[in-house]
C-alpha cells in the first residue's frame, strides 16, 4: 500500500500497474503530477514542466485558473450536489449561460451529463425521440465519420471511425443504422484527389452513401468540425456547408461533436462556427469545465421538447461545483475574449510549424485552427508511411526537455499540440525551439 508521507513516483507507477484496469495507454509517461498553474505542471519530483496537452484538450482556461478555483471553494463549502429532483443555482446560472453562446439561432435549451461520451450518446437518444414524435419517421440512420472519436460507451464506440478502438468487441460495438462515411482528411483523400480541385467530392459522395447503402429514413450526421482523435484533421471550408445540406435534403439533422472543439479551443467559443453552418444538437464537455467531469447538450426547443418525464437524465448532472466551475469558464472566455486570442496565436504558431515542416522532411503536415494543431510524422513524404516510432521518440525528449505533449492519430504519428488557452507566446515559442531541437535529433 502506499503511505502519503512515503508517496514516490516509482511506488505510485507501480501501484497504478498493480491495481488498475490494463487500459490505460500504452505509452503512459512516467511522472506524477501534483500541481498546475496556468500551462504550467510540476510534477512529484519538483520538475516543471509547460503542458502542451491540457489534459486531452480539456483544461482550456489553464490550470487552476483564479476565478474557477474561487467558484469550486465557494460552492464546495456551501453544497456539493443536488439530483434532478431538485434546483440549485450554479445549473440555473450556467443554463442562461450557455444558451447565449450555443451556435445555432432561435430558441434553445440545455441538459447536464457527466462526460463527453454521455453528451454524444444522449444527442442521439434525443434525435430519435424528436424523430419519432415530432417528424414521424425512426431516423434509423446516423451517419458519422471514418477517423472520427465520439466516445467509449457503446453506442459511442460504434459511432467513432476507428476500428483500433473496437478490436476485439464486436457484439458490442455493432449496432445497426450507424454509417460511416469517407471523412475529409485531404492530406491521405479516400478519393486520391487534391483540394480544392476535388470539388469536395468527400461531402458530395454523402449522398451517394445515403442513396445506396442505408433505408434513407436518415436521423442524424454527427461529426467534430475537427476530427481529434482521429489526428487534428480539419476540414475544408466548404466541406460542412455541403455535407450538412446533403442531410437536411434527406430529412435528417446536424449534430456537432463540440466535445474537444468547444470553449475557445479553435479560436471560436464553438469549432463549427468556423464553416458557417448551424448545427441542431451540440454535445460539449472537456473545456466546459476547464478540468472538472461535466458534459452537456445543447439543442433548438423544438428539438429539445422531444423528451419528455422520465425520458432521460442523469445523476451528477446538474452537480453544483462542476456546474459552477463552467459557469466561471465561461465567464472567463467571454470577458478576456479568449477566442480572439487563441485564433491570433494560433494563426502565428501554425505558421512557424509550417516553417518547422519546410527545414524537417519527416514532418508530412501542419494542419489545424486555434489552439489545435495536429504535425503528421511520415518516414517519407512520398509513401507517407507513418513514422510511428519516431512520434512517440518526440514525445519522449520532449518532456526529458520539460515539455509535454500528445501523440496520436489514426495513423498514431500525429504530434498534438493543444496547450491551456493561456499558454504565453515565450512559452510557445521555447517550446517551438526545444521542438526544432528533438526532431534535428531524431532525423
Amino acid at each position: 500500500m502506499i503511505e502519503e508521507e512515503k508517496l514516490s513516483t516509482s511506488k505510485i507507477i507501480e501501484s497504478q500497474k498493480k491495481l488498475m484496469f490494463p487500459c490505460m495507454p500504452r505509452y503512459r509517461q512516467p511522472i506524477v503530477i501534483v500541481e498546475g498553474k496556468g500551462a504550467i505542471v510540476k510534477d512529484l519530483d519538483g520538475k516543471e514542466y509547460v503542458d502542451l496537452f491540457a489534459g486531452y484538450a480539456a483544461v482550456n482556461i489553464g490550470h487552476c485558473h483564479p476565478k474557477v478555483v474561487e467558484a469550486i471553494t465557494y460552492w464546495a463549502q456551501k453544497l456539493h450536489h443536488t439530483s434532478y429532483d431538485y434546483h440549485n443555482i450554479p445549473s440555473a446560472l450556467l443554463a442562461e449561460k450557455l444558451v447565449k453562446i450555443l451556435p445555432m439561432s432561435g430558441e434553445k435549451k440545455v441538459f447536464y451529463c457527466t462526460s463527453g461520451a454521455e453528451a454524444v450518446e444522449g444527442s442521439v437518444k434525443l434525435m430519435r425521440k424528436y424523430m419519432l414524435k415530432k417528424v414521424n419517421k425512426t431516423g434509423f440512420e446516423v451517419l458519422t465519420l471514418r477517423y472520427s472519436f465520439h466516445g467509449r460507451t457503446h453506442l459511442t464506440t460504434t459511432l467513432t471511425g476507428q476500428s483500433k478502438y473496437k478490436k476485439g468487441m464486436a457484439a458490442v460495438v455493432s449496432i445497426p443504422g450507424v454509417k460511416i462515411l469517407p471523412a475529409p482528411y485531404c492530406y491521405r483523400c479516400p478519393f486520391k484527389k487534391e483540394y480544392p480541385e476535388c470539388d469536395i467530392l468527400c461531402a458530395k459522395y454523402i449522398e451517394d452513401v445515403i442513396k445506396y447503402e442505408t433505408s434513407t429514413d436518415i436521423g442524424a450526421f454527427i461529426a467534430e468540425p475537427i476530427l481529434g482523435e482521429g489526428g487534428i484533421i480539419a476540414p475544408p471550408k466548404e466541406y460542412f456547408t455541403e455535407a450538412v445540406k446533403i442531410v437536411r435534403d434527406y430529412g435528417g439533422i446536424f449534430i456537432a461533436d463540440e466535445v474537444q472543439t468547444g470553449f475557445a479551443r479553435t479560436g471560436k467559443i464553438f469549432g463549427i462556427e468556423n464553416y458557417n453552418v448551424e448545427p441542431d444538437i451540440v454535445a460539449m464537455a472537456k473545456g466546459l469545465t476547464s478540468g472538472l467531469p461535466l458534459g452537456a447538450i445543447g439543442a433548438k426547443t423544438e428539438i429539445a421538447d422531444a423528451f419528455e418525464p422520465g425520458d432521460h437524465s442523469s445523476t451528477w448532472g446538474p452537480n453544483v461545483v462542476s456546474c459552477a466551475a463552467a459557469s466561471a469558464v465561461i465567464d472567463v472566455i467571454l470577458e478576456e475574449r479568449v477566442h480572439e486570442k487563441v485564433e491570433k496565436i494560433g494563426r502565428e504558431l501554425i505558421n512557424e510549424l509550417q516553417e518547422l515542416q519546410r527545414k524537417h522532411k519527416i514532418i508530412g503536415e501542419v494542419r489545424g485552427r486555434g489552439l489545435m494543431i495536429g504535425i503528421e510524422l511520415v518516414k517519407d513524404r512520398n509513401t507517407k508511411t507513418p513514422a510511428v516510432d519516431e512520434a512517440v521518440k518526440v514525445r519522449e525528449y520532449m518532456r526529458e526537455m520539460g515539455y509535454l505533449i500528445g501523440v496520436g492519430g489514426a495513423y498514431g504519428s500525429t504530434l498534438r499540440i493543444e496547450p491551456p488557452l493561456m499558454i504565453t507566446k515565450e512559452q510557445l515559442e521555447k517550446a517551438l525551439e526545444a521542438l526544432d531541437t528533438v526532431i534535428s535529433k531524431i532525423e
